[in-house]
């Protein structure tokens, strides 16, 4: 097997556990502070990498290089609040909606253009989103909404990235994410008993819950299992061509599931499963097209 591909399939599977570790931790801690955990490892790692491998970069771009690293947080804190409450596979779905919101961001900030079937693409996806949510009344739940939410704001960080590369290191692209993901929950766990936010954002703030017993095991593992997707994902993408890397990497929605099930969540109906098929087949479509 290529060994970028067999180093993507280990980084969906490692991707997949962090996300079964997270929603047994979710059903102890607040997703503020799963997020918080999620995100130390990683600040560990990178702040070791640079130390033995110091930045090169002519930066310039502060504002933006926030920007990548607030909207990554944001998005990772709604996807650990809805793994809590919706099944495994469907919140790793909905954050894999990514690709399809980067093709329109793209062409909307930076006049990328849209192929034909980048933009069918777009269009069996948001069928597959409705079929994955399937509305009562015409209307999304929460849940879904934030779900849906997570794919957008990791699309417009993965944009502002495509800006990011001519300015800074990838270390410090990297390290503006986890760095605002581990201060920015400290900060909002100090601010909870301050402040009242509206219904919208409460899964937003929390109180401080010292982990016990096994849980902290679990949450270790999360941090373990999420650093190392984010390793040999990079691997990955130095071995192959994106487009391949980009395809297998949908893998981890396979895996999601699996996981998700044996942790006792329902499996899914038929519009549901459906409707995961085609967020596959539009991601997929997003990546070939553009690789092409």
């Amino acid at each position: 097997m290529d060994r970028g591909i067999l180093f993507m399939l280990l980084a969906s599977l490692s991707f997949a556990v962090m996300g079964g570790f997270a929603k047994v931790v979710s059903e102890v801690l607040p997703p503020v502070e799963v997020t918080f955990f999620r995100n130390v490892f990683g600040v560990a790692l990178v702040g070791f990498a640079i130390y033995k491998s110091p930045l090169k970069q002519i930066g310039g771009k502060p504002l933006l290089l926030l920007f990548r690293g607030t909207m990554g947080f944001v998005a990772l804190l709604a996807y650990f609040y809805v793994i809590a409450h919706i099944p495994l596979g469907e919140a790793v779905t909905y954050n894999k909606t990514s690709p399809i919101f980067v093709a329109i961001f793209a062409y909307m900030f930076l006049n990328e253009k849209l192929s034909r079937w980048a933009v069918l693409a777009i269009g069996i996806g948001f069928l597959g989103i409705v079929l994955i949510a399937q509305p009562q009344g015409g209307s999304f739940d929460k849940y879904d909404m934030l779900g849906i939410f997570s794919g957008i704001g990791a699309a417009l960080a993965y944009t502002s990235i495509r800006e990011l590369r001519a300015y800074y290191d990838t270390k410090a692209i990297v390290m503006s994410f986890m760095g605002v993901g581990t201060v920015a929950p400290v900060l909002l766990m100090l601010a909870t008993p301050y402040v009242n936010p509206p219904e919208s954002l409460k899964f937003m703030f929390a109180e401080f819950v010292m982990p016990e017993g096994i849980i902290w095991f679990y949450v270790f593992m999360m941090g373990i299992s999420a650093t190392a997707s984010q390793v040999l994902m990079t691997k990955a993408y130095e071995l192959t061509k994106a487009g391949i890397v980009g395809t297998i990497s949908y893998s981890n929605i396979v895996f999601a599931l699996i996981i998700g099930i044996a942790l006792g969540d329902p499996i899914p109906n038929i519009w549901t499963f459906l409707g995961i098929i085609l967020v596959i087949f539009s991601g997929l479509l997003v990546v070939l097209s553009k690789e092409k």
